[in-house]
């Protein structure tokens, strides 16, 4: 038996969840904000949409700029478990279903057949043939619930409660996972031959990520709502790292969301994202840096950089981006658009 997907959940909050009616754009923004996670206003839109039409949102956009992670903020905000589906090449539907747990029903029918075999001992030879048909019922009661392993597409589906399921890097998965799971988002049931038809009471609110590294088939696109998350404007990861490290000094955080800026229009192999940003940031805390230098950058650059190639890049380029700390000249931002497509056309924000 081959180890499914993990169900990740996280802990339902107590206070300050709220509901779906409640959330149009402005209360997601600022719920998100609550929790230290800054979206924009399309995104936002985005997001208040999909809740209140019961549509799947297809998330695309580089690695790095918070996708995962804003569908862990949105399953705190609605205070429900967040289930995730992390797509890989060859993941099939069986292994996102579920399967039965054999060693348990190995284990099952091997004690039945113990208990059957010293019953058939101490019974008369009138009552055996009793003993052989509980012995054929005990087959048929190997395919119950308590045998079944959940995954996280049925898992979803059964919950009491409405979860977030993350369909995580839906691109990495197959054109025919792509099909079955098209068919999933139309009908929420999965058929168990087994135990009958399960449909979902309450059908998840769905979040698909990508990073485009194929393209996705245009029956998935139309069934979803559409928002492209990009690299957040200097401004807004100032405001990240205001939430996540409200002790980090406005200089220092904007020195650093400067150069993330500018390292992000550099031709590197990896771009730095928003998690590379957080981690430098903590990371010149714990040193005690309350500014940027040449020799700071160049010693702390394994935290934004993660190639070889990138530091040789960083270094070419290290004595022109002095302008960064020292304010010599504004540097210019990465030329980003982000793009909304509620599935009626496109909205595109300069």
């Amino acid at each position: 038996m081959t180890p499914g997907p993990d169900i990740s959940d996280t802990d339902t909050p107590d206070t300050g969840s709220l509901s779906v009616g409640n959330l149009g754009p402005d209360a997601l923004s600022a719920a998100f904000e609550q929790r230290g996670h800054i979206i924009g206003e399309d995104f936002a839109t985005a997001l208040s949409l999909s809740l209140t039409l019961k549509r799947p949102l297809l998330l695309e956009g580089p690695a790095g700029v918070g996708k995962t992670q804003s569908a862990r903020t949105l399953s705190e905000v609605l205070g429900t478990r967040l289930i995730r589906l992390q797509c890989y090449e060859g993941l099939d539907a069986q292994s996102a279903l579920y399967e039965w747990n054999y060693p348990r029903q190995l284990l099952h029918l091997r004690l039945h057949e113990q208990t059957v075999q010293v019953k058939a001992v101490q019974v008369k030879a009138v009552q055996a043939e009793a003993v052989q048909v509980k012995a054929v019922q005990a087959e048929t009661d190997l395919y119950r619930p308590e045998f079944l392993l959940r995954r996280p597409l049925l898992e979803a589906i059964s919950q009491p409660v409405a979860p977030v399921l993350l369909i995580d890097e839906i691109d990495r998965a197959d054109e025919a996972f792509e099909a079955f799971l098209l068919e999933l988002l139309s009908d929420w049931q999965i058929s168990i031959p087994e135990l009958g038809t399960i449909v979902a009471e309450h059908p998840p609110h769905v979040i698909l990520t990508g990073n485009r590294t194929r393209d996705l088939s245009d029956a998935l696109r139309r069934r979803c709502l559409y928002a492209w998350q990009d690299y957040p404007t200097p401004e807004e990861e100032r405001r990240i790292i205001a939430a996540r490290l409200p002790g980090l000094s406005d200089t220092l955080a904007q020195q650093i969301t400067r150069m993330m800026a500018e390292l992000r229009t550099m031709p590197l192999r990896k771009l730095p994202g928003v998690a590379e940003t957080l981690d430098w940031a903590l990371a010149l805390t714990s040193l005690g840096r309350d500014s940027l230098d040449e020799a700071t950058v160049r010693r702390t650059r394994g935290c934004i950089l993660k190639a070889r190639e990138d530091w040789d890049a960083l270094e070419r380029c290290l004595p022109s981006l002095k302008a960064v700390w020292t304010d010599a000249a504004p540097v210019p931002t990465a030329a980003k658009k982000l793009e909304t497509d509620f599935g009626v056309g496109s909205v595109r924000v300069p």
